[in-house]
C-alpha cells in the first residue's frame, strides 16, 4: 500500500537552507511529497541541500541567495520562488547568527544588531512579504526559537532577545492573521549538530553531564525529530494549533 505524503503538491519555504538543521527539515518536507524553496545567505549549503533533494526524493528545489536582514533581498527571493511554483503553503524561518559566547556587557551594539537582524528582523520581513501568499493557500508558518531564551543561558543574550522577539511575533501574527486560517507557531528543538559532536569530542566530561540532563537520553536529529514535528505543523493536521511554542527537545525545559 503506498503511503500517504502529507505535503504532496505544497509549496515551502525554509530559510537558512544551506545549514545543518534545516537540510534535515527539508528532507523531512521532501519526503511527504513538498516542494521546496531555500533561501540563504551562502550558496555552497544550499547547493548541497537541493543535491540531496533531488537525489533521494527528486524534489523540485528553487535556492535563492538573500540576507534576511535586507528587506529588498527577502522579498525578491520570494518572488523568485513564487515565479517558479505560483504558489506558496509554508514558511519555516530558521535562519538566525549571533555572537554567542559574549557576555551582555561585552556585547557591543554591532553584536546586538547581528542577532537581531539575522534573526528578529529576517523573520518580520519573510513573515510580511509571504503573507499575501499564505493568505491565497490558507497556508502555515512555524517559527525558530530556543530554549536559549526561555532558560535565560549565560553568553547568549543578544540570540536569546531575538528568539523570544521571534516568540512575540509570532504570537501577535497567530491573532491577526486566524481570521484568514492561517496558524503561526514556534519550535524550540535541541539537535545533535556537527559542532555540538566536534565539541563532544572536545569537552567528553560536560557532554555527558549535558547528555545526561535530557530526560530521553540523546540529542534530537534533525530529520526524524524536528523536521516530522514541523511537517505535522505545516499539515492539514494540526490547522487548529495556533499561537503556540512546541519544545522538541527531549523533555528539556517541561512545563506544567
Amino acid at each position: 500500500m503506498q503511503k500517504l505524503r502529507r505535503m504532496e503538491g505544497r509549496v515551502v519555504l525554509l530559510t537558512g537552507g544551506g545549514g545543518g538543521i534545516a537540510r534535515g527539515v527539508a528532507r523531512a518536507f521532501a519526503e511527504e511529497g513538498a516542494s521546496m524553496i531555500l533561501t540563504d545567505l551562502f550558496m555552497e549549503g544550499m547547493e548541497k541541500t537541493k543535491a540531496e533533494l533531488e537525489r533521494d526524493y527528486g524534489t523540485d528545489v528553487v535556492i535563492c541567495q538573500a540576507d534576511g536582514a535586507k528587506e529588498e533581498e527577502v522579498k525578491a527571493a520570494i518572488e523568485k520562488g513564487i515565479a517558479h511554483f505560483g504558489k506558496l503553503n509554508v514558511l519555516i524561518n530558521s535562519a538566525q547568527t549571533s555572537a554567542s559566547g559574549l557576555t551582555l556587557i561585552q556585547h557591543t551594539a554591532a553584536d546586538f544588531d547581528k542577532a537581531i537582524y539575522s534573526g528578529l528582523y529576517a523573520t518580520f520581513f519573510y513573515m510580511k512579504y509571504a503573507f499575501p501568499y499564505l493568505k491565497e493557500t490558507e497556508g502555515s508558518v512555524i517559527n525558530f526559537a530556543s530554549g536559549a531564551g526561555i532558560s535565560g543561558k549565560p553568553g547568549q543574550s543578544s540570540y536569546a532577545a531575538a528568539k523570544e522577539g521571534i516568540r512575540g511575533l509570532s504570537r501577535v501574527a497567530a491573532n491577526e492573521w486566524g481570521a484568514y486560517n492561517i496558524n503561526v507557531n514556534v519550535v524550540l528543538p535541541l539537535v545533535m549538530t556537527d559542532k555540538l559532536a566536534q565539541w563532544g569530542q572536545e569537552n567528553p566530561e560536560m557532554f555527558k553531564k549535558n547528555l545526561d540532563s535530557i530526560p530521553l537520553g540523546r540529542y534530537g536529529d534533525a530529520q526524524k525529530d524536528i523536521g516530522k514535528v514541523c511537517v505535522f505543523l505545516a499539515s492539514y493536521d494540526a490547522k487548529y494549533v495556533t499561537g503556540d511554542t512546541l519544545f522538541i527537545q527531549g523533555g528539556v525545559g517541561m512545563k506544567p
